[in-house]
């Protein structure tokens, strides 16, 4: 009997240590151990000869009766700050590349481990051998990061950096022979718009204000032509107008994660970048409605700012689909893709040789539909047609009434925001894209163009009616379209098609000396 009580004295007492080691509380009326009973009649022993006790009557304990926490547990407590590091490497070393990137955002020490060079190293050279279309050259970026530094002295984030930047471009053989296909009727790759939406292709802008703070916009509507995309940014906080001092084109290809989609990892290649302080000056107001104005700032780019607060209502861009994929991909965030000149071989047997056997196509649309499409070739200038450092491309003579042209709607830009919308009268987007003598992209043209009433009177009388005119200038050309509105059939001709090549130019292209 004895043994059995000292063994459930012993067991209890071990237990009642446990509890006060997990900082739990031990009601008063369960007695700890025998010394503490002791203890306890020796003080009341002596309250009673103080005249201070007092009767107490224990509760009778209840069966359900709950152990109560003396202190509650910290659930704050990061245990893997007091974890070695190497541990909690061997740790994260087990997630996939999309769980180890998300880990990141967690703290700042989770951003550390999780861009290990190590790591990531271990993952490209997994992904290599996987991937039979995506390998390495023979190996050599690898063996050359191995040869020159070790891979931990290597920038933080190396090897994840490189990591995304080939899960991003690991087909860039195969989409870069679907653009072999050429279009004989715009001179541009035909699958320009399936390669763009096959690797889910978008743009964004980053504004910069005048203290350095940035934002950055996501796309928010895309509208494809036959050689060129119109994209637009309407959704967002944007800063105010007049305190922007930089504004940044991207193109962006995002990694096929399952993760959130800001935060998903991908590449970013930068387009344009335009200083908002040069060119605000040099902005002018291309058209406008009751709501907003249309600011043309650079080529193929126009803000929308409110009217009455001139605060940013919307950007509108127009990208030419030359080397457009090739821009989007294979820039960085800080230099963007360098088109490669592809001059022909000389000719000095033809005099006039870079002066004949252009085609041109020319393209006037809007976000909603094409308003007028020609293709024009033999495109030629004589020598002594050359005035003012220009070569002169006449496609529509205004004299020929069988090269005339009627347009399939009116001359407007429909914009939209969130719930607003509108359209400016008299202004839509141009796309022009000159062919040299063996069909190769010679000038390439995307910007937003303005119908202007003609103040010269006409000397002929084939048709009655306003004529108005079109016209777009920079460093390496300049066009000019002459229509004239007929009111009986509520349609515009167009009556003059006109560009005019930079001599230097063409000088610089065909090695000449005109």
């Amino acid at each position: 009997m004895a043994t059995g009580r000292g063994r459930a004295l012993a067991s209890f007492r071990m237990g009642l240590e446990k509890v006060q080691q997990a900082n739990i509380r031990i009601p008063p009326n369960t007695p700890s151990s025998t010394n503490e009973n002791k203890e306890m009649q020796s003080d009341t022993t002596k309250k009673k000869r103080h005249g201070t006790s007092r009767k107490h009557h224990p509760k009778p304990e209840s069966k359900g009766a709950t152990v109560r926490l003396r202190n509650p547990v910290n659930r704050s407590q990061n245990y893997f700050e007091r974890m070695p590091p190497e541990i909690v490497l061997k740790i994260l070393s087990y997630l996939d590349a999309a769980s180890l990137f998300c880990i990141g955002f967690v703290n700042k020490q989770f951003h550390e481990l999780a861009n290990n060079n190590a790591m990531w190293y271990r993952m490209f050279t997994n992904e290599s051998g996987k991937m039979k279309k995506w390998k390495p050259k023979q190996t050599d970026e690898v063996a050359e990061g191995m040869n020159a530094v070790s891979i931990q002295e290597k920038p933080e984030g190396y090897w994840k950096r490189l990591y995304f930047r080939k899960m991003v471009g690991y087909n860039e053989s195969k989409w870069k022979r679907q653009l072999k296909a050429i279009n004989p009727y715009t001179g541009l790759p035909r699958l320009t718009e399936q390669v763009l939406r096959d690797l889910h292709v978008t743009w964004e802008i980053t504004v910069t204000e005048k203290r350095g703070r940035e934002c950055t916009v996501q796309q928010t509507h895309a509208y494809f032509s036959d050689s060129s995309v119109t994209v637009c940014w309407s959704n967002g906080s944007w800063p105010p107008f007049h305190q922007l001092s930089m504004l940044q084109l991207y193109g962006v290809k995002r990694v096929a994660f399952d993760c959130p989609t800001v935060n998903r990892p991908g590449w970013r290649s930068l387009i344009a970048k335009h200083d908002l302080h040069d060119i605000r000056e040099r902005g002018r107001v291309i058209g406008s409605d009751k709501l907003v104005n249309l600011y043309h700032l650079a080529p193929g780019l126009i803000i929308g700012l409110w009217r009455g607060n001139c605060s940013v209502a919307f950007v509108m861009m127009n990208f030419h689909f030359h080397k457009l994929v090739e821009r989007s991909l294979l820039g960085s965030s800080i230099c963007p893709y360098t088109v490669p000149e592809d001059r022909p071989p000389f000719d000095d047997v033809d005099p006039e040789y870079g002066l004949h056997g252009y085609t041109m196509h020319i393209l006037l649309h809007n976000t909603v539909k094409h308003i007028m499409s020609g293709h024009f070739s033999q495109l030629f200038c004589k020598t002594d047609h050359i005035r003012d450092g220009f070569i002169q491309l006449r496609a529509i003579n205004r004299n020929d009434l069988s090269q005339h042209t009627p347009l399939s709607g009116k001359i407007n830009l429909p914009w939209k925001t969130v719930g607003l919308d509108g359209i400016v009268q008299n202004c839509c987007m141009m796309t022009l894209t000159v062919l040299d003598e063996a069909q190769n992209p010679f000038w390439c043209v995307s910007t937003p163009v303005t119908m202007m009433l003609s103040k010269q009177e006409s000397s002929s009388y084939d048709y009655e009616g306003e004529r108005f005119f079109m016209k777009h200038q920079d460093s390496e050309g300049k066009i000019r379209i002459e229509l004239v509105w007929l009111a009986e059939q509520e349609q515009f001709f167009l009556t003059n098609l006109v560009i005019y090549i930079a001599t230097a130019k063409v000088n610089k292209h065909f090695g000449r000396q005109y």
